[in-house]
């Protein structure tokens, strides 16, 4: 009779351990998904941040372009470290070229000035997993990189001398360089990361 009762409790356990064990392995799946889905977004906001430093990096090297061009003119150069009015090109074709690189599509691209916008979207979901959004639903994720003119200057007064150009100070704290300018010998001249920073936006 009590060896009878001990293998009807041992009955009564083993449905409730595969109950567990079941729990537990979906707890585990379930997790894992989880784990694919943050990887995906992770992967969405760096084709994000890529994105949009890249469209911002476009217009910097325009923008010092233009400067190199004009920089016998110091009346222009004010205009063009503040991006006003130039008519560059759009840079967004860089954007969703370094996307691409990073397998997600560009959604929007919006530039505005000295700042880039732009969204992505992930190229792939994260795979059959036990919880179905996850299998079916695509990243997105948003960036913003900014441009900032590192560059200072005293404009020309009336009176200058055209001959004279003025100088241009760049940089910040312990970094900053003075750029004394000859019109007649101008081998020397800042480079683009010298005249602007590219950055994402906090």
């Amino acid at each position: 009779m009590i060896r009878f009762r001990a293998r009807g409790d041992a009955g009564q356990v083993f449905p409730i351990y595969i109950l567990v064990v079941g729990g537990l392995l979906f707890l585990a799946f379930a997790y894992f998904a989880v784990g694919q889905a943050a990887v995906n977004r992770n992967g969405a906001q760096t084709a994000a941040d890529a994105a949009a430093l890249a469209a911002a990096q476009e217009t910097r090297d325009g923008l010092a372009g233009r400067w190199v061009e004009d920089v016998l003119d110091p009346t222009k150069w004010q205009d063009i470290l503040d991006g006003d009015g130039l008519g560059l090109p759009d840079p967004c074709w860089r954007a969703h070229e370094l996307a691409a690189q990073n397998d997600a599509t560009v959604d929007d691209c919006a530039p505005e000035g000295l700042r880039f916008s732009v969204t992505v979207q992930a190229n792939k979901a994260a795979g059959d997993s036990v919880i179905p959004a996850t299998s079916t639903t695509k990243a997105h994720a948003d960036a913003v990189a900014v441009i900032e003119p590192l560059c200072t200057f005293d404009p020309p007064g009336e009176d200058a001398e055209e001959d004279i150009l003025p100088t241009l100070t760049c940089g910040d704290g312990d970094g900053e360089r003075e750029w004394e300018l000859d019109p007649d010998d101008l081998g020397d001249l800042p480079r683009p990361e010298d005249l602007f920073d590219v950055h994402l936006a906090d």
